[in-house]
């Protein structure tokens, strides 16, 4: 196997040259078995040998020969044995947990699940969002309690919408907006880029975007300029009806500031599939609060999943061989 300078690594080097195996790590994405993200690819494949790693011993045997590891993440002990490794795509969108710099220095390609759930991950936005403008936590308290009183709710529509962060997700969210007669703002890295909303902010406007937004959604990468991004200052300037959803990672949100404004009622309500610390503590205060409404960072299941996740690293392996370098590949994380 060829292994150039400057880190560029070409296969196959010749005709009498194997496919590369692929391996599947044991760990599974949303409780869904690694067995049928395997198949998935093993039907995109058909000439390829995919194997799926089973035990740790299994996983450091496997790796030893093989171009293509797959799984939620990778460490320096098993990337020392992977001497022939030349991808690791990953099954999370998110790769700050990865091991950057000795991927980098490896050469080996890095990949993500990015837009494998966007679809479903605005779909629990959007969910969020009307659940609750018609009060629909409230409802569900009094059917506990099995109280029949009638409460007031507001309309979604004609309102101010702001989504933070324009990857494939936030896309997805102001696509699924068209029909609701919302009006739409964006937060993105680059506002001069434009965006499929009526207006666009950069971060350092992030305070004019939420102003008057009733709702808002935060779907940006976590880096160091979103950590911390909703503090006590910027939780000051939402409206006091602003519901505000959570689908990107839990520092984003300063935690104690949330709870602050929970508490001094700054805030309409709160949907959180992302917390920090996570998981949430069974004793921390946001599970107290009627208008917060916390899921297990499960915005991002479906059960297509693995189908939508093989499509991308299939394409990738194939587009590989047509090209003879593992690189422009899609969803490749320039390290």
């Amino acid at each position: 196997m060829s292994r150039p300078a400057g880190g560029t690594v070409f296969w196959p080097p010749g005709d009498d040259t194997d496919m590369p195996d692929i391996v599947v790590r044991r760990h599974s994405v949303h409780g869904m078995p690694v067995d049928q993200y395997a198949s998935a690819l093993r039907e995109r494949l058909p000439d390829r040998e995919v194997a799926v790693a089973r035990t740790p011993a299994g996983e450091r045997e496997l790796v030893t020969d093989a171009a293509v590891v797959t799984g939620s993440a990778i460490d320096e002990s098993l990337l020392g044995r992977a001497d022939a490794l030349q991808l690791f795509a990953s099954t999370y969108a998110g790769y700050d947990h990865l091991p950057l710099s000795t991927l980098a220095e490896r050469g080996v390609a890095l990949t993500t699940a990015s837009g494998v759930h966007a679809q479903n991950v605005a779909e629990y936005v959007v969910g969020a969002w009307l659940s609750l403008a018609r009060g629909f936590l409230r409802a569900r308290r009094q059917q506990r309690e099995r109280v029949w009183q009638a409460f007031q709710a507001t309309d979604f529509a004609g309102s101010r919408v702001c989504v933070v962060g324009l990857g494939a997700i936030g896309d997805a969210v102001v696509e699924r907006l068209a029909g609701f007669d919302v009006e739409t703002v964006a937060v993105r890295h680059s506002p001069e880029k434009g965006a499929p909303t009526d207006e666009v902010y950069g971060y350092d406007e992030v305070h004019e975007a939420v102003a008057d937004a009733r709702y808002v959604a935060l779907a940006c990468p976590l880096t160091d300029e979103t950590r911390g991004l909703v503090d006590r200052s910027l939780l000051r300037t939402t409206h006091p009806d602003c519901v505000l959803v959570n689908v990107a990672r839990g520092p984003v949100v300063d935690t104690d500031a949330l709870v602050d404004a929970c508490q001094r009622n700054y805030l309409g309500g709160a949907v959180l599939d992302v917390t920090d610390p996570e998981p949430l503590p069974s004793d921390h205060p946001l599970w107290e609060f009627e208008n917060v409404l916390i899921t297990p960072h499960n915005a991002g299941h479906t059960p297509e999943y693995y189908e939508r996740l093989a499509d991308i690293v299939a394409d990738n392996v194939r587009r590989a061989e047509e090209t003879g370098a593992w690189d422009g590949l899609e969803n490749q994380v320039e390290l």
